[in-house]
Protein backbone atom coordinates (compact mmCIF):
# COMPACT_ATOMS: atom_id res chain seq x y z
CA UNK A 1 0.00 0.00 0.00
CA UNK A 2 1.34 3.40 -0.97
CA UNK A 3 0.01 5.39 1.96
CA UNK A 4 0.26 8.86 0.42
CA UNK A 5 -1.45 7.82 -2.82
CA UNK A 6 -4.24 6.00 -1.00
CA UNK A 7 -4.96 8.85 1.42
CA UNK A 8 -4.85 11.42 -1.40
CA UNK A 9 -7.17 9.24 -3.48
CA UNK A 10 -9.63 9.02 -0.56
CA UNK A 11 -9.56 12.85 -0.30
CA UNK A 12 -8.70 12.78 3.39
CA UNK A 13 -7.62 16.31 4.36
CA UNK A 14 -4.34 16.22 6.24
CA UNK A 15 -1.90 18.90 7.42
CA UNK A 16 1.17 19.65 5.28
CA UNK A 17 3.59 17.98 7.71
CA UNK A 18 1.53 14.78 8.12
CA UNK A 19 3.63 12.57 5.85
CA UNK A 20 6.88 13.99 7.20
CA UNK A 21 5.74 13.11 10.75
CA UNK A 22 4.59 9.68 9.61
CA UNK A 23 7.99 8.98 8.05
CA UNK A 24 9.84 9.91 11.27
CA UNK A 25 7.33 7.96 13.36
CA UNK A 26 7.85 4.83 11.24
CA UNK A 27 11.65 5.14 11.50
CA UNK A 28 11.41 5.36 15.32
CA UNK A 29 8.86 2.54 15.48
CA UNK A 30 11.04 0.13 13.50
CA UNK A 31 14.09 0.93 15.70
CA UNK A 32 12.23 0.64 19.00
CA UNK A 33 10.26 -2.41 17.88
CA UNK A 34 13.44 -4.43 17.38
CA UNK A 35 14.37 -3.96 21.03
CA UNK A 36 11.05 -3.47 22.84
CA UNK A 37 8.53 -5.36 20.69
CA UNK A 38 5.97 -2.53 20.83
CA UNK A 39 3.69 -4.00 18.17
CA UNK A 40 3.27 -7.26 16.28
CA UNK A 41 3.31 -5.28 13.03
CA UNK A 42 6.81 -5.72 11.66
CA UNK A 43 6.59 -4.89 7.94
CA UNK A 44 6.22 -1.46 6.37
CA UNK A 45 3.16 -2.73 4.52
CA UNK A 46 1.42 -3.69 7.79
CA UNK A 47 2.41 -0.44 9.49
CA UNK A 48 1.05 1.54 6.51
CA UNK A 49 -2.23 -0.38 6.79
CA UNK A 50 -2.39 0.41 10.52
CA UNK A 51 -1.74 4.11 9.79
CA UNK A 52 -4.40 4.23 7.10
CA UNK A 53 -6.79 2.43 9.41
CA UNK A 54 -6.07 4.96 12.18
CA UNK A 55 -6.44 8.09 10.05
CA UNK A 56 -9.40 7.13 7.84
CA UNK A 57 -11.99 8.46 10.36
CA UNK A 58 -10.71 12.00 9.73
CA UNK A 59 -12.87 11.72 6.60
CA UNK A 60 -16.10 11.54 8.64
CA UNK A 61 -15.36 12.87 12.15
CA UNK A 62 -16.68 16.25 13.29
CA UNK A 63 -14.12 18.83 14.39
CA UNK A 64 -13.11 18.20 18.01
CA UNK A 65 -11.02 20.20 20.46
CA UNK A 66 -10.04 17.29 22.71
CA UNK A 67 -9.47 13.59 22.18
CA UNK A 68 -8.74 10.74 24.60
CA UNK A 69 -7.27 7.53 23.20
CA UNK A 70 -7.63 4.56 25.56
CA UNK A 71 -4.81 2.02 25.32
CA UNK A 72 -2.75 3.72 22.62
CA UNK A 73 -0.11 0.98 22.44
CA UNK A 74 2.52 1.91 19.85
CA UNK A 75 0.40 4.85 18.67
CA UNK A 76 -2.66 3.42 16.92
CA UNK A 77 -4.91 5.28 16.54
CA UNK A 78 -4.10 8.13 18.95
CA UNK A 79 -0.66 9.25 17.82
CA UNK A 80 -1.63 9.03 14.15
CA UNK A 81 -4.76 11.09 14.83
CA UNK A 82 -2.57 13.64 16.64
CA UNK A 83 -0.52 14.05 13.44
CA UNK A 84 -3.72 14.47 11.41
CA UNK A 85 -5.47 16.83 13.87
CA UNK A 86 -2.83 19.34 15.00
CA UNK A 87 -5.46 21.68 16.52
CA UNK A 88 -6.93 18.94 18.71
CA UNK A 89 -5.54 18.32 22.21
CA UNK A 90 -4.80 14.57 22.18
CA UNK A 91 -4.34 12.57 25.40
CA UNK A 92 -2.76 9.14 24.90
CA UNK A 93 -3.35 6.71 27.76
CA UNK A 94 -1.00 3.74 27.84
CA UNK A 95 -0.16 1.78 31.01
CA UNK A 96 2.87 -0.16 29.68
CA UNK A 97 6.14 1.67 30.38
CA UNK A 98 7.95 0.75 27.15
CA UNK A 99 5.02 1.90 24.99
CA UNK A 100 4.42 5.08 27.00
CA UNK A 101 8.16 5.86 26.77
CA UNK A 102 8.04 5.40 23.00
CA UNK A 103 5.03 7.72 22.69
CA UNK A 104 6.78 10.32 24.88
CA UNK A 105 9.92 10.06 22.72
CA UNK A 106 7.92 10.58 19.50
CA UNK A 107 6.09 13.54 21.06
CA UNK A 108 9.41 15.16 22.04
CA UNK A 109 11.26 14.35 18.81
CA UNK A 110 8.49 15.69 16.57
CA UNK A 111 7.68 18.65 18.83
CA UNK A 112 4.01 17.73 19.20
CA UNK A 113 2.49 20.42 21.41
CA UNK A 114 -0.98 18.90 21.06
CA UNK A 115 -0.05 15.54 22.65
CA UNK A 116 -0.06 14.47 26.28
CA UNK A 117 1.08 10.95 27.22
CA UNK A 118 -0.40 9.47 30.41
CA UNK A 119 1.31 6.31 31.69
CA UNK A 120 -1.66 4.86 33.57
CA UNK A 121 -4.63 2.63 33.17
CA UNK A 122 -7.58 4.80 32.15
CA UNK A 123 -9.39 3.79 35.37
CA UNK A 124 -6.65 5.57 37.37
CA UNK A 125 -7.08 8.93 35.62
CA UNK A 126 -8.87 11.91 37.13
CA UNK A 127 -12.30 12.46 35.52
CA UNK A 128 -12.28 14.98 32.68
CA UNK A 129 -14.64 15.43 29.73
CA UNK A 130 -13.32 14.97 26.19
CA UNK A 131 -15.05 15.73 22.88
CA UNK A 132 -13.97 12.42 21.37
CA UNK A 133 -12.86 9.13 22.91
CA UNK A 134 -11.16 6.55 20.72
CA UNK A 135 -9.90 3.02 21.25
CA UNK A 136 -8.59 0.20 19.09
CA UNK A 137 -8.19 -3.47 20.03
CA UNK A 138 -8.49 -2.88 23.79
CA UNK A 139 -11.72 -4.62 24.87
CA UNK A 140 -15.37 -5.03 23.91
CA UNK A 141 -17.76 -2.12 23.43
CA UNK A 142 -19.61 -2.59 26.72
CA UNK A 143 -16.38 -2.47 28.70
CA UNK A 144 -15.15 0.57 26.71
CA UNK A 145 -18.38 2.38 27.56
CA UNK A 146 -17.73 1.59 31.24
CA UNK A 147 -14.06 2.67 31.06
CA UNK A 148 -14.96 5.94 29.33
CA UNK A 149 -17.88 7.02 31.53
CA UNK A 150 -15.80 9.49 33.60
CA UNK A 151 -14.48 11.15 30.44
CA UNK A 152 -17.61 11.98 28.48
CA UNK A 153 -20.84 13.91 28.67
CA UNK A 154 -23.95 14.06 26.48
CA UNK A 155 -22.00 15.90 23.75
CA UNK A 156 -19.00 13.54 23.59
CA UNK A 157 -18.51 11.15 20.69
CA UNK A 158 -16.91 7.74 20.93
CA UNK A 159 -15.08 6.05 18.08
CA UNK A 160 -14.14 2.42 18.52
CA UNK A 161 -12.06 0.63 15.90
CA UNK A 162 -13.65 -2.79 15.49
CA UNK A 163 -13.79 -5.90 13.35
CA UNK A 164 -16.86 -7.80 12.20
CA UNK A 165 -17.73 -8.76 15.80
CA UNK A 166 -19.00 -5.22 16.25
CA UNK A 167 -22.42 -6.36 15.02
CA UNK A 168 -22.63 -8.89 17.88
CA UNK A 169 -21.45 -6.29 20.38
CA UNK A 170 -24.08 -3.72 19.49
CA UNK A 171 -26.93 -6.23 19.56
CA UNK A 172 -26.55 -6.25 23.32
CA UNK A 173 -28.14 -3.39 25.22
CA UNK A 174 -26.16 -0.37 24.07
CA UNK A 175 -28.41 2.60 24.73
CA UNK A 176 -26.40 5.27 22.92
CA UNK A 177 -27.13 6.29 19.34
CA UNK A 178 -24.57 4.75 17.06
CA UNK A 179 -23.63 4.05 13.49
CA UNK A 180 -21.13 1.71 11.89
CA UNK A 181 -18.86 2.92 9.12
CA UNK A 182 -17.62 -0.10 7.19
CA UNK A 183 -14.46 -0.33 5.14
CA UNK A 184 -12.85 -3.39 3.62
CA UNK A 185 -10.67 -4.22 6.64
CA UNK A 186 -12.25 -2.26 9.47
CA UNK A 187 -15.58 -1.39 11.05
CA UNK A 188 -15.69 1.94 12.86
CA UNK A 189 -18.30 2.21 15.60
CA UNK A 190 -19.23 5.84 16.16
CA UNK A 191 -21.37 6.50 19.23
CA UNK A 192 -22.94 9.66 20.63
CA UNK A 193 -26.35 11.08 21.37
CA UNK A 194 -26.01 13.79 18.72
CA UNK A 195 -25.24 11.63 15.69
Amino acid sequence: MDLKTTLTHDKIELPNNFFQNIQKYKEHLFKWNKIHNLTGAKSEQTINEFIYDAVFPVSFLPKVDSLLDIGTGAGFPGMILAFALPHTEVTLVEPLTKRASFLQFVKADLGLDNVQVVKKRVEEMQPKVFDLITSRAVTDTKMLLRLSKNFRDAHSKLLFYKGEKVFDEIETDIDIKHKIIETKNRHYLLLGEEL
